[in-house]
């Protein structure tokens, strides 16, 4: 089954799993939400901090903000595709796919791309619409390409690690140990930077931050980062096989 026919045949399924869930509903604007009020609210916030803190923030907004919403964007969309394939595991429609001529590897293919290619998508809608989109479209296009692979990583980690979604709730409050760490790289000296790149949301806000500094050293940030979620991916992939098989 080809992938054009794989959206026709699931794609209005999974429309209307997220139409019923109003959860996931709202995870799927929310980074919409965010943009806007990175443009319109924060940098009244910080304008407002800056007094009383007596510290310049607002220099740094821009870098900061603009990596929290690289991560964001996947995040929210994995989030979707993992309580997706949760309920699909619960309701053994999974288990039934094994019999149908849609293979389980195709099935995964169809709901980690999915997720990338929504997440890209979003990434170049919510960076211009938050005003950060001063990089150009092109590297803009490269960043956002590099951080939609944490859709799927997001996803199949709430499938593989997860028993039901109770313990998904708990794995998404999670996250925030996944995404924080990174930021801290814009503040560290360069040479220790790489020790943060054990975390996947590091690659993208890396790229970015080279693009706004105008270094031309970004492509070797760029496979890096590619390869090194392929492989966290990959692991993910066969974890989740493991369960399917028992």
């Amino acid at each position: 089954m080809n992938g054009l026919a794989l959206l026709r045949a699931l794609g209005p399924i999974d429309a209307k799993s997220i139409g019923r869930d109003s959860f996931l509903r709202w995870m799927a604007i929310v980074p919409l939400l965010i943009a806007l009020a990175a443009r319109w609210v924060m940098p009244i916030v910080i304008q407002r901090l800056e007094r009383v803190l007596d510290f310049e923030l607002i220099a740094v907004y821009p870098a900061i903000m603009g990596a929290v919403l690289l991560q964001l964007v996947p995040l929210f969309t994995g989030i979707v595709v993992g309580f997706l394939l949760l309920d699909q595991r619960d309701d053994h429609t999974l288990t039934a796919l094994q019999v149908t001529p849609l293979s389980l590897n195709g099935y995964l293919a169809y709901r980690l791309a999915a997720p990338t290619l929504l997440s890209v998508l979003l990434t170049l809608i919510v960076m211009p619409l938050a005003g950060f989109a001063g990089i150009g479209l092109g590297p803009l296009l490269l960043t956002a390409a590099v951080a939609g692979l944490l859709a799927p990583l997001f996803a199949l980690a709430l499938a593989a690690f997860a028993a039901n979604k109770v313990q998904g709730f708990a794995l998404i409050k999670a996250a925030g140990f996944i995404l924080s760490p990174p930021l801290l790289a814009y503040f560290v000296p360069s040479g220790w930077q790489l020790a943060l790149g054990i975390f996947p949301s590091y690659w993208p806000a890396r790229l970015y931050w080279l693009y706004l500094a105008g270094q031309n050293n970004f492509w070797v940030y760029l496979v890096a980062g590619v390869l090194y979620q392929a492989l966290l991916l990959t692991l993910l992939v066969r974890r989740f096989n493991r369960i399917m098989a028992q």
